[in-house]
């Protein structure tokens, strides 16, 4: 294994998807200059590509995209890209607020493309770790990065600041393992185009946005096929994002949740998950209904709903996948035999942990465990250890309900930078946080 030397950055980007992509235009943009790299284990940009369905809209506001609530009058806005894209008139003509999703990953790919010089693909960091001799204060971390190619390098890269931004990870319901007839919707679109046998009988488990644009895909490209939504619910629950209670994703919002008790952060939980969790838009819930009515209509019933309907078990079974479906409303089991099971069933949040190695006992911890997270999305850790490590992500219980959502990408990115210049410029002042030789 060759290893190479380390090289050193006032700041290090563990992933490189819209998070780190905002952060790295944020620095971009800031006065005081700073060297940075920023390491992704894929070979390009990624964000949803298996849920880039045809005409699938987003759920923010065009507005909130890498940098606009930061800095309006950034080079690296929507309404910069669509500028220099020579649509800025047609985009307006629409009238809607909300871009495809394949238009805004296009918008994400083209920022990219301007920073890509900070950025290594196919590169993985491992863990993080201590200076072998190394005394306190410890002033930077160490990072082993391993080239993902066969027989690829792998180098040591010294970082007197680390901002985490793995993503987030495809859960699959309790029990089930993903294979050639079992897929999950993160994965769905390069699935189905590569599925090279009929499909007669199809699917789709979950109850939020994915698994029922996934059903209405379904029900147009295959025409003589049966699709069934299996859903938890008595069907499809409507997203709340009226003015009200959007308002839940304001940069505002989350000075109030990081400060308050625990009793109102578990009321942001309560009266305001139905705006990103398990819930559907009007319209797609509106054209589901639409579409089984007409399919009843016509005589056809190719899209039945399960409700109150949930994924007990999954075996293969000669080409088919045997599903055992349980229904809480009878409180009874029963076996389906599919073509594929689509699993729209979320994420897990990221877990810094993976990655934080020997720096694991300097970051501290509250009563249930959950790493310690300052409002500037800095790990609290013991004193000695001046390197700082932020989170882009996994910071539910401290940040709320945005934590893992485009809404507040620009503004977070920019008090992350701030952080860091603040913490790098009282190093070189004298001061005992971050260093900067």
């Amino acid at each position: 294994m060759d290893v190479k030397g380390p090289d050193t950055y006032d700041v290090v980007g563990i992933g490189f998807g819209p998070a780190n992509l905002s952060l790295a235009i944020a620095l971009e943009e800031h006065p005081e200059p700073f060297t940075s790299a920023f390491f992704e284990q894929r070979a390009s940009l990624s964000w949803h590509r298996g849920m880039l369905l045809p005409s699938a809209k987003m759920q923010v506001s065009f507005l909130k995209d890498l940098a606009t609530f930061r800095n309006p009058t950034s080079p690296y806005s929507f309404v910069a890209y669509l500028h220099a894209s020579g649509r800025l008139a047609r985009f307006v003509n629409n009238q809607d607020f909300y871009p495809t999703r394949k238009e805004f990953h296009d918008y994400l790919e083209w920022a990219e493309a301007r920073l890509r010089p900070r950025v290594r693909y196919g590169s993985r960091v491992t863990a993080l770790r201590t200076p072998a001799g190394a005394r306190t204060p410890l002033d930077h971390a160490l990072l082993t990065v391993c080239d993902t190619a066969p027989g690829g390098a792998t180098r040591l890269v010294k970082a007197r600041n680390v901002v985490i931004a793995t993503g987030l990870v495809p859960r699959m319901p309790a029990g089930v393992e993903a294979d050639a007839s079992v897929w999950h919707s993160s994965e769905f679109l390069d699935r189905f185009r590569h599925h090279h046998r009929p499909l007669r009988r199809v699917a789709v488990a979950g109850a939020g946005q994915s698994a029922a644009e996934i059903v209405g895909f379904l029900h147009d490209a295959l025409p003589d096929a049966e699709i069934y939504a299996i859903v938890p619910a008595y069907g499809y629950s409507i997203a709340d994002n009226t003015p009200f209670a959007n308002q839940v994703f304001d940069p505002t919002a989350i000075d109030d949740y990081f400060h308050g008790t625990r009793r109102s952060r578990d009321a942001f939980w309560h009266y305001h998950k139905n705006t990103n969790y398990s819930v559907v838009d009007s319209e797609v819930i509106k054209d589901l209904y639409r579409r089984a009515y007409d399919d009843e209509l016509a005589g056809t019933e190719r899209l039945r709903f399960l409700n109150l309907t949930r994924v007990a078990g999954v075996k293969s079974v000669q080409n088919d996948v045997r599903v055992t479906l349980h229904s809480t409303a009878r409180e009874e089991s029963y076996d389906v035999d599919l073509d594929v099971l689509v699993c729209a069933t979320g994420y897990e949040p990221m877990d810094p942990a993976a990655v934080l190695g020997d720096l694991a006992p300097w970051c501290l911890r509250d009563a249930e465990g959950r790493l310690h997270v300052d409002r500037d999305f800095r790990l609290v850790t013991a004193p000695g250890l001046h390197c700082g490590i932020y989170l882009q992500g996994g910071t539910e219980h401290t940040h709320g309900l945005s934590s893992s959502l485009l809404s507040n990408l620009a503004t977070r990115s920019g008090e992350i930078t701030v952080s860091i210049a603040n913490r790098l410029a009282g190093a070189s002042a004298g001061g005992d946080k971050g260093v900067r030789p």
